[in-house]
């Protein structure tokens, strides 16, 4: 102990330094603490609130209150980052200004693309191009958008892959979920089978389709032939379903008019010889 204190009384501003150094150190904790704290507690107000709202008052659905979830978190992570980095900042004096000085340099050097995503950003949700679950194309990259931000759009395709694109960069998009959407399905018949006869058959197997799935909103119909091969006809048929669920409609719809073919032994070419006889 009394070399600990021959050590301060030979440097007597150490001490004064330590105790600084660790009282700001505490301090910064506590701001990120508390950062930390005001985020996790406002998201569960937020989500809390807009689902209230959801169900009791506003009229809206699924999709834009999760958009709008998102976008209010992302706002309030946003506003309690700056708040804080200011109040850290604002611990170093003449220091902290000094950084502030040469971080606000940094942030107009970038700024400009910044802007130009939250501007853009903001146009997207105001006229409300996609909410959150929709199925979009974006530049040529498709999937579901799984969160939408100020200055962020995130994707993930099918294949699991997750795309995020700056709001900035956005110059076209496709929303494949707003409104129903059309599905068509080519069914090949021989040269030798009765196309009336088949035709009926899609269309007594369309009127049931259509009351089996409720995701089917305009019943199949045959448009008529589409095509003439060596080997035989093209029959078309087409359908409207809810948006996404067009997909596998369009291959249920599919199999059932190979089913339906198989069992009314209306020939279809290259079909093997088996599945017309008993």
């Amino acid at each position: 102990m009394d070399s600990i204190t021959s050590f301060f009384q030979k440097y007597p501003d150490l001490e004064q330094n330590l105790y600084n150094i660790a009282f700001r150190s505490l301090k910064i904790v506590l701001i990120l603490a508390a950062m930390f704290i005001v985020v996790k507690i406002g998201n569960a107000v937020i989500r809390r609130v807009i689902e209230k709202h959801q169900t009791f008052r506003f009229s809206l659905d699924e999709r834009k209150s999760q958009t709008l979830i998102v976008v209010l978190q992302s706002i309030l992570r946003y506003v309690v980052s700056f708040v804080g980095i200011i109040a850290i900042v604002g611990m170093f004096g003449n220091v902290g200004l000094t950084l502030a000085g040469i971080g606000g340099v940094a942030v107009g050097f970038g700024s400009q693309s910044l802007i130009k995503d939250i501007i853009n950003g903001f146009f997207i949700l105001f006229e409300d191009q996609y909410s959150v679950g929709d199925h979009i194309t974006i530049d040529g990259k498709g999937g579901i958008v799984e969160s939408i931000g100020l200055r962020l759009t995130r994707l993930r395709d099918l294949n699991g892959d997750l795309h995020t694109i700056p709001n900035g960069a956005i110059t076209k998009v496709t929303n494949h979920s707003r409104g129903d959407v059309r599905i068509l399905v080519d069914i090949d018949i021989s040269r030798s089978a009765d196309l009336d006869r088949a035709s009926e058959a899609i269309e007594a197997l369309g009127a049931r389709f259509c009351e089996e799935n409720e995701e089917v909103v305009d019943c199949p119909k045959v448009l008529g032939i589409s095509a003439l091969k060596d080997n035989g006809l093209t029959i078309r048929v087409t359908a409207r379903t809810k948006p996404q669920a067009n997909a596998p409609m369009e291959m249920k719809l599919r199999r059932e008019i190979i089913d339906t073919f198989t069992r009314e032994r209306i020939e279809m070419p290259f079909e093997p010889a088996n599945l017309l006889k008993e």
